[in-house]
């Protein structure tokens, strides 16, 4: 060990844990730099990851923990080419890998000075990668969950989750991917991509798609410290900075989502004071600062979108029409169906619930949203609220069950199931 345990708080296995997170993709990129595997890799970074947490609890944490993980990372890393079954292939990488740790100036001692984050979450943002594909690569090899928390999050088994992520990274190697940064032509698009997969994971994580809880907090958290890792990387783009406001804006609502009983509270019936007032802050702030910077995209609308909420002391206080007008603006530029239906909501808050159903009704003939695997759901759950509101209590029961069919989170079933019993 390089030296005696670091001053702990009062749960040391937390701290070495989020230790352990953050320095995992910096590991994994000092390893695939070094030996252009990103599958074999990952591996020996789970290796090592498993070694300090049987190791750094008894003997404390040394003093430069990416160094002892990334040696004992090189040494799993040969075992692993070792093992290979192509003879010729394995004795040359291995013979490269001895190379680089007997030259003085290639040891695995002090790593560089480098943050490798951002590099490694563009190359689980691959174009070769699938949407779905792209997220789990990312929460594991840059978040650092394990292969069972991230099938949990999605409703899958682990074996199936394994496959996917084993595949994933086998299409990396046979698309020819290097850990290089991307070219000035490619990085827009891959950055689009890494965006799009922190906001996914982060969404999952709000409100889980299956399951007995309402949210993943280990998702949400994950998702707002690797945003925090890319907007650190990247403090002049407008956009990141957005998505991250939005994350802490919408975050910030979370312990009020819930009742003592643990039932689901809709937004006009949280506590708002116990919304986090840190979070809204520092997401309103953020927003702020790029706000009149032009050039505005969605993920600063949505943030926009989210500060006004968190601005209104009360429901009747919300700015609805401006909602609404925000919600047009960003329907032109991601005219996607969950944004259609959250302007069908500000549309019946501002206006009333009958233009809301209206507006509905026209989206769904020209669009589908009743159809939409993102919002088939969900159209039901509005419907319901809003027919609710024209005092058709009987229409409103029927689709508040219909509803509750057609989710997997138990929470959100309940809530609805109980909505449908309070008007019978």
């Amino acid at each position: 060990m390089n030296g005696g345990p670091v001053n702990g708080g009062p749960d040391p296995a937390v701290d070495i844990e989020n230790l352990l997170r953050a320095e995992a993709p910096q590991v994994l990129g000092a390893l695939v730099r070094r030996f252009g595997r990103f599958d074999t890799a990952e591996d020996a970074v789970q290796e090592a990851l498993l070694a300090a947490s049987g190791t750094w609890p008894a003997e404390g944490v040394p003093e430069d923990p990416r160094s002892w993980l990334i040696r004992i990372g090189y040494r799993r890393m040969v075992d692993l080419l070792r093992s290979e079954q192509a003879r010729r292939r394995r004795e040359r990488e291995v013979g490269m890998a001895e190379l680089a740790m007997g030259e003085t100036d290639r040891r695995a001692g002090r790593p560089q000075e480098t943050d490798d984050s951002l590099t490694l979450l563009l190359l689980c943002c691959h174009p070769a990668l699938s949407h779905t594909s792209q997220v789990a690569l990312t929460l594991r090899a840059v978040g650092g969950l394990t292969t069972a928390e991230i099938a949990h999050a999605y409703g899958t088994s682990e074996a199936t989750m394994g496959t996917r992520i084993s595949r994933a990274k086998q299409q990396l190697t046979r698309a020819g991917a290097h850990f290089t940064a991307p070219t000035a032509a490619d990085r827009p698009g891959r950055l689009v991509a890494a965006m799009r997969v922190l906001y996914l994971i982060f969404n999952e994580g709000y409100t889980a798609s299956t399951g007995d809880e309402l949210a993943r907090v280990d998702l949400t958290g994950e998702a707002i410290r690797l945003t925090r890792t890319l907007a650190a990387t990247m403090p002049d783009d407008g956009e990141v900075t957005g998505l991250l406001a939005l994350m802490l804006l919408t975050e910030s609502r979370r312990a009020a989502r819930t009742g003592d009983d643990g039932g689901l509270l809709p937004l006009d019936e949280q506590d708002r004071t116990r919304w986090n007032g840190d979070l809204i802050s520092e997401g309103t702030e953020l927003i702020d600062k790029v706000w009149h910077r032009g050039g505005t995209g969605p993920y600063q609308l949505q943030a926009a979108i989210a500060a006004l909420h968190a601005a209104a002391a009360a429901p009747r206080h919300t700015d609805w029409p401006q909602i609404a007008m925000l919600y047009l603006w960003l329907e032109r530029l991601t005219p996607t169906a969950p944004v259609r239906l959250s302007r069908v909501v500000a549309v019946a808050q501002a206006f009333g619930p009958v233009r809301g159903l209206a507006l509905l009704d026209d989206l769904n003939r020209r669009h589908g949203l009743d159809q939409d695997p993102l919002t088939r759901q969900r159209e039901r759950a509005v419907r319901a609220h809003l027919v609710q509101m024209t005092g058709d209590t009987a229409g409103a029961t029927a689709m508040y069950r219909e509803a509750a069919t057609l989710t997997g989170n138990q929470v959100e079933r309940r809530y609805l199931l109980d909505e449908a019993d309070r008007l019978t």
